[in-house]
């Protein structure tokens, strides 16, 4: 069988090494063998934090503190694979959860109520959508983020609360491994996630969002969620 990364023949014809080869001109083009890493996504201009929206300024500091909660809930799970569990790390699961279904449920649904629509019309409106019959946006994978988030807690909390339960030591052990596994799954989903609003996403709704867009935005907040952004 043929190697295909053998360089004997450089056909001219060779689709990644045309690919590659392109010049990229002002866009900078990715070749399937080196895609762009997560946390550096194409370049966009940040935006300080003053000039926001005071409602995206609202959920940024509301990322802070996920962020927080984050790192706490990745050093208990760590604990709990080393050293297995106890009440204090059992404790601080239960704290975590309760985070989860308390104020990252809501802030999810800020998101999704108010700000969302906004920003996918928008993106739309300036070909920041794909060409598909049904144009999607970035706004979409966000939003399946936010199922996402929701599997991987409710199979996290799930496994440990089953493993609880078993006598059997093997049993409980591999179900105790495979909650820590979806836990840091969660962990890294909300920090890649967190990452992509903060540095792509509401960057380009400050572009794009019009002084109507951000009446309504105030507007909605304050009727959907009694927070008053005037």
């Amino acid at each position: 069988m043929n190697n295909i990364f053998e360089k004997e023949n450089h056909k001219k014809d060779d689709y990644i090494k045309r690919f590659v080869d392109k010049d990229p001109g002002s866009d900078p083009v990715y070749s399937p063998m080196a895609p762009p890493e997560a946390y550096q996504p194409p370049a966009t201009e940040p935006v300080p934090f003053e000039e926001l929206h005071p409602f995206i300024q609202l959920l940024m500091t509301e990322h802070k503190n996920m962020l927080t909660q984050l790192d706490e809930f990745e050093k208990n799970l760590l604990e709990i694979k080393k050293e297995g569990i106890n009440k204090e790390r059992n404790s601080k699961l239960g704290e975590f959860f309760e985070f989860l279904d308390n104020k990252i449920v809501l802030h999810n649904l800020k998101e999704e109520r108010v700000l969302f629509p906004y920003i996918h019309d928008r993106m739309i409106d300036n070909g920041e959508c794909g060409s598909g019959p049904v144009p999607e946006t970035a706004i979409d994978m966000l939003e399946h983020d936010h199922i996402k988030t929701m599997e991987f807690g409710t199979l996290t909390f799930s496994l440990m609360g089953v493993a609880s339960r078993l006598t059997d030591r093997i049993s409980n052990a591999l179900l105790i491994d495979t909650a820590i596994e979806q836990g840091l799954a969660l962990v890294e989903l909300l920090r890649l996630h967190i990452f992509r609003e903060d540095n792509v996403v509401f960057p380009l709704a400050h572009k794009y969002l019009t002084a109507s867009d951000n009446e309504g935005i105030t507007n909605k907040m304050k009727k959907y969620f009694s927070v008053d952004l005037s």
